[in-house]
């Protein structure tokens, strides 16, 4: 994975210079105060980007949690009598303990419901704090103590506390992209389902990014309602402080650690501008609605990474792209899987059956994998075999049935837990991650759920050197550093069968593996499965390429009209009068009594 401080000279110096603005005395004390301003807008940006940016869940109610911890920090400076700074943790807590609440309900689901529900909290806290009188004095406003600091100080202090809050963002921001919690949340928004089936538990992850970025704006509105004195649900709850956190992130770059902040400077800096020079509010909503029709129409990855973009484009570096064979020797010892004893029966499917609408796509089926064998999975077009995939893996749930894993009833179970088990599989259309590299998509996968390995880091140690081994033996291992989406469709095809074999994977659900790729790459494929097959793995392969299925597969099962019709050795099922049937659409007998006629 490529460094997260690329080019760490110039934030470095970006950061001297801010810790020596206030020393050198530029500029006047309103100069301060807009500077003051800028580091907490840059807090709230990186922190939303946390999960806007890496997960690719929008906010639009972000600023609630300015308010919700400006809130706490006054309440608790006001009861508690402590000083305001001291409460401004509290604020970060309530505020991270509201996302939490929050996120376990909407962040199962992806789409418009989160942007509408972050909206509606951002409105429901402004009349929580405006009918909560005796905590929060409603429209009066709740008034914090003066600071303690002589009138010369100025804003010195707060603008100290807003720059060492704004490096905790970004260090926590640029640590937790290091980690699996990170390279998860990508892999979340560049294809969830995907994520999902790899092992990350997708609403947990998410839920987790979405707190911690409530928590650091809390704190900072904790310190912000302290440097306003007075705070009041209007000013507090205002959707357009949303829209600056959420226009400063696009404008920098959505994603990147130091984009966030650099948009933050500029919006801040051209709202104060526009409200000094150009006549007020109006002015501020012409600026908001300019930048953001720039940013969609000409930077639609922000200023930071479309510069990098553009800086590759015009140095690329030299990488011969070819599909390799490889001499496929054995599977290296750091990554040779060995399945563990078990029931003789890995899979079994039990009157499994799903609708859409008034079409079943699968009918009552029933299927049994035995374990150690290569499982072929044969049928026409539109006979349910990747719907049944889908249900096997969690990708849909089925209407009735039952699907036991290794003795285990799995079929409620969400994807993850289920690769978790030892279940992996690919997709007909290959599903990586192309904004990751070839090696991050490799490691992606998650063996558990435990918090431990999500705090793990990205790629790193031995599973980095195990993942470069297993590209090794693909034929790919001159790759690990390029894009995902850069590899040809082959390549990619083997990219996402080694994302399996990261896994303790004891069932592979193979979905069309020939399809699209040369026939060179075909044989390679086969010796991979064949390999694997001898230590014990198990495969179920659904493949239009009937000359590989009969010459892999033993034994092969045909599935038409969303069910079995005829299983057994290939040499069998190759003259089976049911499967002519089901490829050529009609009876033996019929084609039979034509060439009589």
């Amino acid at each position: 994975m490529k460094a997260v401080f690329t080019h760490a000279g110039v934030p470095f110096a970006a950061l001297v210079a801010l810790g020596l603005y206030p020393v050198l005395g530029i500029g006047s004390a309103y100069h301060l105060t807009v500077a003051t301003l800028c580091l907490l807008l840059a807090v709230q940006a990186v922190s939303w980007n946390i999960l806007s940016g890496y997960a690719g869940y929008v906010s639009l109610g972000h600023s609630a949690f300015l308010g919700a911890g400006a809130y706490a920090g006054g309440v608790a400076a006001e009861r508690l009598d402590i000083d305001p700074l001291l409460g401004a943790p509290l604020g970060g807590i309530l505020a991270a303990l509201v996302a939490v609440a929050i996120g376990a309900v909407v962040l199962r689901s992806r789409g418009a419901a989160f942007v509408i529900v972050t909206i509606a909290l951002l409105l429901t806290l402004q009349v929580l704090a405006t009918n909560l009188t005796q905590l929060t004095h409603g429209n009066q406003g709740l008034a914090f103590p003066l600071p303690p600091w002589s009138r010369e100080t100025g804003n010195r202090p707060f603008y100290y506390v807003f720059l060492a809050l704004l490096i905790l963002t970004v260090a926590f921001s640029a640590w937790v992209r290091t980690r699996k919690l990170g390279s998860g949340l990508v892999a979340i928004r560049e294809d969830e389902g995907k994520a999902a089936a790899i092992g990350i538990p997708t609403t947990r992850y998410k839920v987790t990014a979405f707190a911690s970025g409530a928590f650091f704006t809390g704190v900072a509105g904790g310190v912000y309602g302290y440097f306003l004195s007075y705070i009041s649900p209007t000013t507090m709850f205002a959707v357009l402080a949303s829209v600056m956190v959420v226009l400063a992130a696009l404008l920098g770059g959505r994603g990147s650690l130091y984009g966030p902040v650099v948009g933050a400077f500029v919006v801040a800096i051209g709202s104060e501008a526009a409200t000094v020079y150009g006549g007020g509010s109006s002015s501020r909503l012409l600026l908001f609605g300019g930048l953001l029709t720039a940013v969609v129409l000409f930077l639609p990855q922000g200023v930071l990474p479309g510069a990098a973009a553009w800086w590759r484009a015009r140095h690329p570096r030299p990488v011969e792209y070819t599909d390799q064979e490889g001499a496929l020797g054995r599977l290296p010892p750091a990554v040779a899987v060995r399945a563990d004893a078990g029931p003789p029966e890995i899979l079994r499917i039990s009157g499994v059956s799903k609708s859409f609408g008034g079409l079943v796509a699968v009918d009552g089926a029933d299927l049994v994998v035995r374990r150690g064998t290569i499982t072929g999975l044969i049928g026409p077009n539109g006979s349910g075999k990747t719907t049944l995939f889908n249900l096997v893996t969690g990708t849909l749930r089925a209407d009735a049935g039952a699907i036991a894993f290794d003795g285990r009833r799995i079929d409620r179970m969400p994807p993850w837990r289920r690769c978790h088990l030892g279940l992996g599989r690919t997709f007909q259309t290959t599903r990586l991650f192309p904004a990751m590299s070839v090696l991050e998509n490799v490691v992606a996968p998650l063996p558990d759920g435990r918090w431990r390995t999500a705090v793990r880091g990205g790629v790193t140690g031995a599973e980095a050197g195990r993942a470069r081994e297993l590209l090794d033996f693909m034929g790919l291992g001159r790759f690990a550093a390029e894009p995902a989406g850069s590899l040809s469709y082959g390549q990619q095809k083997l990219v996402e069968l080694a994302q399996i074999l990261m896994l303790d994977t004891r069932l592979i659900l193979l979905d069309e593996p020939a399809g699209g790729i040369n026939p060179a790459l075909v044989e390679h494929l086969k010796g991979i499965i064949r390999q694997l097959a001898e230590q014990g793995v198990t495969f179920l392969l659904v493949e239009h390429n009937i000359p590989l299925v009969l010459d892999l597969c033993d034994p092969v099962v045909v599935f038409s009209q969303g069910r079995v019709i005829a299983e057994g050795p290939p040499g069998v099922i190759r003259d089976d009068p049911a499967v002519l049937e089901a490829y050529l659409g009609e009876s033996v007998g019929e084609k039979e009594a034509d060439r009589t006629c």
